[in-house]
């Protein structure tokens, strides 16, 4: 079994004195409804009830008082009410406008019972009536698996001492470096990663992958219901894995003939349910850093694993002695952008790069934190050669940047080229990406 770190966000969530009901998103199969199942065991009482079945949503749009409800749910799964606190998982929730109405009561009238709701086309579900009432829930996110998450899967749970350790983690960079290499193959999908955990062959997951896709089609009649946009969503869907980590254009993606109109409504809808992100770029050195919609995003997608398979490079991968050196680097952005999601699990974090005047000089990543932005070079190389790196720290309110590379933990003390400004460059391995708010809360 994959311990995941979204427990202890739920753990959190249940600890906190003004609790809402919480909704818990996420992309299909990225581990939402198991990670509840295995929360709800710290419960003295756990009902779950999954909204795709006819019984359960006829059980919760019984029109009862709320006590009487939850009495009923009890009743229909033979379970006496034990004294202690209570659990409640609607799962697919998004199939009952009634039960999503219902949730605005529970820390009024029963705060008592804790509830947590999940779905994976919440906001995409056609003939929906219902809103989430505001203010009285709470969101949380959940990714797929994260190095470290899956590190922990493979059983190289002691590796974490030179995680938590960077200074001591160069004696075992190359053995780190390859975990994370068979990661960025892999990727995070939480039954992938456990079957591979139990085969360590590559070639048994092509099936697991294969069925995500094509469910992730089968969902499209959920997305939308309109010829059109389904015809462009399932377009999308099939051919946006091969621009993993790269700067898209929306009229005519990927050689089509759809209008840019399209194809954004498209994108915007596959974002809802958390298969990709358009990453767009800010000119901003220091807060706030706005995104600017208007410019060329980069597509970041829901898993690298998926991307890799879709694309037919694994076996590049496998071989590479530096992920850098593969798809131009974009594999590289695509899974530092996806390591850098799990480092939250806030609903709505978008990733962000930089980009100068009309892309004259370009950062793979920001990262805000406080009133200072951070960024993020994914490269090798001298650094004397970080062009676009110098040309952001001689514009910004700071001293402190991060480059993620193949090599080994290390800070460079460096002068920008044109201004002559010193910096501080903290060189992070790829796997140490995880470890990117504890670092920079050391370092800066």
């Amino acid at each position: 079994m994959i311990h995941r770190d979204l427990l202890q966000h739920l753990q959190n969530w249940k600890d906190k004195e003004d609790r809402k009901p919480l909704v818990l998103r996420g992309a299909r199969q990225v581990g939402k409804s198991t990670a509840v199942d295995i929360f709800g065991q710290s419960y003295s009482n756990y009902l779950k009830y999954n909204l795709d079945e006819d019984e359960d949503r006829a059980i919760l749009e019984r029109d009862l008082s709320l006590d009487d409800r939850i009495n009923i749910m009890f009743a229909n799964r033979l379970i006496r009410k034990k004294e202690g606190e209570a659990l409640i998982f609607l799962d697919e929730i998004q199939n009952s406008p009634k039960t999503i109405n219902l949730l605005r009561y529970f820390k009024e009238k029963r705060p008592d019972i804790h509830v947590i709701a999940a779905g994976s086309l919440l906001e995409n579900t056609v003939d929906i009536k219902a809103s989430f009432p505001v203010g009285r829930v709470e969101y949380m996110a959940m990714h797929p698996c994260s190095f470290h998450e899956f590190m922990g899967a493979l059983g190289y749970d002691e590796w974490e001492y030179f995680i938590d350790n960077p200074q001591l983690s160069g004696a075992n960079h190359l053995p780190l470096m390859s975990l994370f290499n068979q990661y960025t193959v892999v990727g995070g999908m939480p039954e992938v990663v456990a079957k591979y955990a139990k085969t360590k062959d590559i070639l048994t997951l092509d099936d697991l992958y294969i069925s995500l896709l094509q469910g992730y089609l089968d969902d499209v009649e959920k997305y939308a219901r309109r010829g059109k946009l389904t015809e462009v969503i399932k377009f999308i869907i099939k051919n946006s894995w091969y621009k993993a980590g790269e700067k898209v254009t929306l009229t005519r993606f990927a050689g089509s003939e759809y209008k840019s109109r399209e194809v954004s409504e498209a994108f915007q809808m596959l974002q809802k349910a958390f298969l990709l992100e358009l990453v767009y770029p800010t000119t901003a050195t220091i807060v706030p850093a706005l995104p600017e919609m208007g410019r060329k995003p980069k597509l970041i997608m829901l898993d690298t694993g998926m991307a890799n398979f879709q694309a037919g490079v694994r076996k590049d991968i496998i071989g590479a002695k530096d992920i850098l050196d593969l798809w131009r680097g974009r594999i590289a952005e695509q899974v530092v952008g996806q390591e850098l999601l799990t480092l939250t699990s806030k609903v709505g974090q978008n990733r962000i790069f930089w980009t100068k005047g009309k892309d004259v000089a370009e950062l793979d990543f920001i990262y805000p934190y406080e009133s200072k932005i951070i960024p993020i070079e994914v490269k090798n190389g001298h650094n004397s050669k970080l062009g676009s790196l110098h040309t952001f720290m001689d514009a910004t309110n700071h001293d402190f940047a991060i480059r993620v590379w193949s090599q080994p933990f290390s800070i460079d003390d460096v002068v920008t080229t044109i201004g002559r400004k010193p910096f501080r460059l903290v060189n992070l391995p790829f796997y140490l990406v995880q470890k990117l708010p504890t670092i920079i809360d050391k370092y800066i």
